[in-house]
């Protein structure tokens, strides 16, 4: 049959391969223990190279699956493979997680995501990178602890397009929340100790990230460290001006009042 070749496995089971070749370039399409479904394969492979088929046309019960229909659309139309489901636009690409799941990248991500499949568990998106699993919001400044509304927002409402002009990042540090107070923008910082315990108002982010990490010290410093809560990298901060804020800060009479019951 056209588009199948006999292949062996080590145990000697015999299982067919199924490929074609498009613009002299071979692709693999899958393996099956039956030739006719290897053959069906390659004919549905052939059909959507040749116009034949699109996205709407996948179901279930096609031979190929739906990545492999993405890679090879994309190919047809936009003359480039890539292993990954991706179809690319003029400004941005999509990445079809399924028929009804498609994420949208801005075309600077291309290479990346051409390079690291997306897997999704729990709601949680992740990539394996260098033998661990990252989350694809970390790429865009949004951090495990982060809850959307309330630390970042997608513009236009969809928490699907990732595209980095939609993706307003509104608080980068843990313990960090922006507040508004007399129609002024400050930044309050808690730590969860017997609930939430704030920390206390500051008129920076820094300061407030800094007044978290002091907090986390205190604790430590009372056989409290807390497991999950690391200290806050405050970016674009020599050294001797945060060790000055450090100093000098306070936190609330709340919290310090707590340290002293297990001092």
């Amino acid at each position: 049959m056209t588009g199948i070749s006999k292949s062996v496995k080590k145990d000697g089971t015999i299982y067919y391969r199924a490929s074609l070749t498009y613009n002299r370039k071979h692709i693999s399409l899958g393996s099956s223990e039956s030739p006719e479904t290897a053959h069906e394969m390659y004919k549905v492979g052939m059909s959507i190279l040749n116009d034949s088929l699109h996205i709407a046309d996948y179901t279930p019960s096609s031979a190929l699956p739906f990545p492999k229909w993405i890679s090879l659309i994309n190919l047809r139309d936009n003359k480039v493979y890539l292993k990954n489901p991706i179809y690319m636009h003029a400004n941005f690409f999509s990445y079809y997680l399924s028929p009804s799941v498609e994420l949208k990248f801005d075309i600077d991500d291309l290479f990346f995501y051409s390079e690291h499949r997306i897997q999704e568990r729990g709601g949680h998106l992740f990539c394996e990178n260098y033998g661990t699993q990252a989350s694809i919001r970390s790429r865009y400044g949004i951090h495990p602890f982060s809850v959307q509304g309330r630390d970042y927002r997608f513009r236009n409402g969809d928490d699907t397009d990732f595209r980095y002009e939609n993706i307003e990042v509104i608080n980068r540090y843990m313990g960090v929340e922006k507040v508004r107070i007399r129609y002024q923008t400050k930044w309050q910082a808690s730590v969860n100790v017997r609930g939430v315990m704030r920390l206390g108002i500051y008129d920076s982010e820094e300061e407030a990230a800094i007044a978290f990490n002091k907090a986390l010290d205190m604790l430590e410093s009372i056989g409290q460290k807390k497991t999950g809560l690391t200290p806050n990298y405050v970016e674009d901060l020599p050294a001797s001006r945060y060790a000055d804020i450090y100093t000098n800060l306070t936190l609330s009479d709340r919290f310090l009042s707590y340290i002293e019951e297990f001092r």
